[in-house]
């Protein structure tokens, strides 16, 4: 269980670190949570400390987001280097939200040392999860870009898209970022319009997933289909389809949101 705090609390045994190295997550292989790296292998493998974020108590440990430098050796019998998505399924979802957590505050600080406003470099707010220009006044806060994701019913049928930068022939819901000045449902309306072609009725929230790549929210819905034929954005979506729940391609994972709707969906015809 996560406990979220701003304070750290006296150096000490038993902290514990998500480390990162070039922006990559840096994993014990021999450890049974190998996202959790304990201050003394910090000390033992002599790594810096280039970025450190206290981010609150695992499981009453207090727990820390840590960049290493890039130098810094790494033995390949211990350790490996890799994106989110090497522990994404691997680790239960509140461990995996604390890991993205880490890397959305180390993401956060290295692109806000300096002001956007007056240029001056920032520093970081005594009181809260901010950086502040003393100069100017401005804060900036670790940044969080809402999007909807929504699973398309026709009856028994799931209107389902390949995305064209996937990297394997997957299937998935679509989805979309919410613009300046819409709602969750402005946006799932048009998005769907744009990437399909097709127009939805009856909009239901099912529900939301922090989701670290880099930095998005996803609102999950689903959607009945209300008409249109598809027409795929060729810009963006590869290909479309109605598939019946009993003959579905490659679908994400059930420990993302798109496999939960698809799987939510199915489990209640």
């Amino acid at each position: 269980m996560f406990r979220p705090d701003l304070t750290p609390p006296e150096s000490g045994p038993g902290e514990l670190n998500i480390v990162f190295q070039d922006g990559e997550l840096v994993t014990d292989m021999r450890s049974p949570q190998p996202c959790l790296v304990s201050a003394e292998q910090i000390d033992g493998n002599g790594w810096r400390h280039c970025r450190r974020h206290f981010m609150g108590y695992w499981h009453e440990q207090p727990c820390y987001a840590l960049e290493i430098g890039d130098s810094d050796p790494l033995d390949p019998m211990q350790y490996q280097r890799g994106s989110l998505y090497q522990v994404l399924g691997r680790v239960d979802e509140q461990l995996f939200a604390l890991v993205g957590r880490a890397s959305q505050l180390l993401d956060w600080e290295r692109d806000h040392q300096f002001c956007g406003r007056c240029g001056v470099q920032m520093r970081p707010d005594d009181g809260e999860r901010a950086m502040r220009c003393d100069p100017c006044g401005t804060i900036s806060y670790p940044r969080i870009s809402p999007c909807v994701i929504v699973l398309i019913t026709r009856g028994e049928e799931l209107l389902l898209a390949r995305n064209a930068n996937f990297p394997q022939p997957m299937y998935s819901t679509l989805a979309g970022f919410i613009e300046a000045g819409e709602t969750a449902e402005d946006t799932l309306v048009r998005e769907v319009r744009e990437e399909v072609g097709v127009e939805v009725r009856n909009l239901r929230y099912f529900q939301s997933q922090s989701w670290p790549f880099p930095n998005q929210l996803m609102l999950g819905f689903f959607a009945e289909y209300a008409g249109g034929d598809i027409v795929c954005d060729e810009t963006e979506i590869a290909d479309a389809q109605w598939f019946h729940y009993s003959e579905l391609p490659m679908i994400p994972p059930p420990s993302s949101v798109a496999g939960q709707l698809i799987r939510h969906y199915i489990d209640s015809l």
